[in-house]
């Protein structure tokens, strides 16, 4: 007899993906695919209670104390119903003052507590610790589109985290160690992946798949009586990590440290230490910059300065990619072209579009080290680099 979990578990896998993907079929066949009432009420109805009824024999059943990783999955379970709820408008935030998925948000806030996270789906639970049984991993919908998007950004969110690791070795080391070489060259080429791989998704997701029937599902929805934004990609510590260290960005900058609070409870509570860790740590552009007077002329500063400097811009070259590419193509021009920008809901990160996309530019060209005077960029300490290299 298998357990409520693993019957949950196998109800997200398989009749939870076939009845968003028939909705989605019909969504996407309408001549207005933003409007979904009315569409497949009695599919909408059974994925409705068949959760509702999952739920609430694990409610029931009480906490069994399995461990993290078996409460972080069901956490996921949980998040990916009430995703779906919310994307086929069976809630919205907008509309309640909390949310009507009782028993959903109970386990939710339960299993949120137990594990310092927040009560919803987070990217985690998409990418990086998202078991495949028999080669299927898992997902919303068995669309094509949403397994290219999904593998891509796992592809990409490693890539980060094998720069990040990478970076972090070089601390005990410092600067001027002959491996702390060999390290910046693995981040280089880690981040040179990420660029590879956002140009494969670029070319290979189609964009009003993405954008009517993948994006929907990381909408903000209520959790109890509070509202949760949605799951974003760059919800894991590497890409910060890299920020950090670097000294591209600072924890001290309100900006940044503003995003650094926001993002926090959607990591993994590991990813939650190592970021905290590295708010502290002196940065390696700092260093450099520190041992320029005495040592800008030594091989090991030219050697490892230099391809500091091609880290540096690896990272802002991903950065750029990502705002100026995948950003414009797959949700800003859809959304002008279907005449929602201004639609409250657009986002997974609940501002509206515009305002968004200005926050992306400015966290953009922060990872540039672009030359703007209105936010604090490191564009001249990183030309002071440049310069002592000759």
């Amino acid at each position: 007899m298998i357990s409520n979990a693993e019957a949950f578990d196998r109800w997200i896998r398989n009749d939870f993906k076939q009845m968003n993907t028939a909705l989605e079929e019909l969504y996407f066949a309408q001549e207005d695919r933003n409007d979904v009432a009315g569409v497949g009420d009695d599919i909408k109805s059974r994925l409705l209670e068949e959760g509702r009824t999952c739920i609430k024999a694990l409610l029931e059943e009480g906490n069994t104390d399995e461990g993290f990783d078996s409460g972080f999955d069901l956490l996921g379970n949980v998040g990916f119903y009430m995703a779906a709820c919310r994307r086929h408008e069976l809630t919205n935030p907008a509309n309640e003052r909390k949310s009507p998925l009782v028993e959903a948000s109970a386990l939710a806030m339960q299993l949120g507590a137990t594990l310092g996270m927040i009560p919803r789906f987070s990217s985690a639970h998409l990418e990086t610790h998202n078991r495949a049984e028999d080669g299927i991993y898992k997902s919303f919908t068995f669309l094509d589109d949403e397994r290219t998007f999904i593998n891509y950004n796992t592809r990409a969110v490693f890539a980060y985290i094998r720069a990040a690791e990478a970076l972090l070795h070089t601390l005990p080391l410092g600067v001027s160690h002959s491996v702390t070489f060999d390290l910046l060259v693995a981040a280089r080429d880690a981040l040179e992946d990420v660029s590879r791989f956002n140009d494969e998704l670029f070319e290979k997701l189609d964009i009003d798949r993405f954008f009517y029937c993948v994006r929907p599902y990381y909408k903000p929805h209520k959790v109890g009586l509070h509202e949760y934004r949605g799951a974003n990609a760059g919800d894991f510590a590497g890409i910060n990590v890299i920020d950090l260290l670097l000294g591209l960005c600072r924890a001290d900058d309100p900006y940044y440290s503003q995003l650094l609070v926001d993002k926090f409870l959607f990591m993994r509570p590991e990813d939650q230490l190592v970021l905290r860790d590295c708010m502290r740590r002196e940065s390696l552009l700092d260093s450099f910059l520190e041992s320029l007077d005495a040592s800008g002329d030594t091989p090991w500063f030219r050697k490892n300065a230099a391809v500091f400097l091609e880290v540096c811009a690896a990272h802002g070259a991903a950065a750029t990619q990502h705002h100026e590419k995948l950003v414009h193509k797959f949700i800003e021009k859809p959304a002008v072209d279907a005449g929602v920008k201004e639609r409250e809901g657009l986002t997974a990160s609940g501002p509206p579009l515009p305002v968004l996309l200005k926050s992306l530019r400015k966290l953009a060209d922060l990872r540039a080290a672009a030359e703007r005077d209105d936010i604090p960029s490191r564009y001249r300490d990183m030309e002071e680099l440049r310069a002592a290299l000759g």
